[in-house]
This record gives structure tokens, sequence and C-alpha cells, in this order.
């Protein structure tokens, strides 16, 4: 099922609130934040004092999406400031694994989200594992670029294999 997200990344940060709630109110299901570190992307945007920030605005789910490298130390505090999901690129931490169980011990839901270079076949095994999958269909860390076509292609290989194999995410 396709969700509506908006990006917090494009909204006017001198009034978040107001963003928020005009997202709201026009049918976004979830509010997007994207987090970049410095490490995993050469931006930095964001982290779980805006999560924590904009939790009392919203009852809309908050849709994490982190672009960090490690992962694995940060999830607890993106927990605590009030995510109801948390995504995360495989190639930026060892313990893929382990965050998945971990994100979902703590009834959060799961995803992961992947980079244009990264192949299905790189992800294929935590699908039974998780909630959902981003699909970049740009390059994580910058705004502004053209949408990749390319990536429709993944889209309709992940909608196969979600087919096929009878998963929910």
């Amino acid at each position: 099922m396709i969700k509506i997200a908006p990006s917090i990344l494009a909204a006017d940060m001198m009034n978040m609130r107001e963003e928020i709630e005009l997202v709201d109110k026009n049918g976004a299901e979830y509010i997007h934040i994207d987090v970049m570190d410095g490490h995993y992307v050469n931006n930095i945007a964001f982290g779980p004092n805006m999560v924590k920030a904009l939790r009392p605005f919203t009852k809309k789910k908050l849709d994490v999406h982190l672009m960090i490298t490690p992962v694995a130390k940060y999830i607890d505090d993106f927990i605590k400031a009030g995510s109801d999901i948390i995504s995360f690129h495989p190639d930026a931490d060892k313990k893929s694994r382990e965050i998945i169980k971990q994100i979902k011990s703590n009834n959060c839901k799961v995803g992961i989200a992947i980079h244009p270079n990264i192949k299905i076949n790189d992800i294929d095994e935590f699908l039974e594992d998780i909630d959902c999958v981003i699909v970049m269909t740009v390059v994580p860390g910058f705004g502004g670029q053209k949408f990749m076509h390319s990536e429709i292609n993944k889209i309709v290989e992940l909608n196969n294999i979600k087919k096929n194999r009878n998963l929910n995410f």
C-alpha cells in the first residue's frame, strides 16, 4: 500500500508547527523526517531532538529515515523521541539484523531504505522481517535532484516479490 509522507526537509523551519499542521490537515498519512549525519551522506539534517519537538504537534505517524552511520547506537534515541517508523540503509551498518530486532522489540515499525546503487538482491534477506521499503529515486543526502526513472524497476521488482511471497511490507 502506498502512503503519502511529505518530508519536513522541504519545510519552512521557522514555521515548523504550521507546516506540520498544514500537511496534517490536507491528507498526509505520515510525516517523513530525513536524518543525515555528514557520514553516510555529506549533509547534516535533524536528529532525535527534531523528532521529539514535532511529536506534540501531530498524531500522524513520524516516519524517520536514517541516513547515518553507524545506525545501531542511535536507534534508542529515535525511539524515545517518538518515532513510529524507523527506516535505515543496511549498507550503513553491519548490524542490520540486530537493528531490525531492536526497532521491532520497541513496538516501532522498521523499514529498509535502498540507495540507487543497491540491488533488491542485496536486501532480500530482510524483506520478511520489515514493515516497509523506501526506494530512493535520488542519491540520498542532496535536495533538488532529478527523479531517477531507473528506480521504478526496483518498485516493480519489490511488488512482484511481495505478491509471490505474500509479504506485508
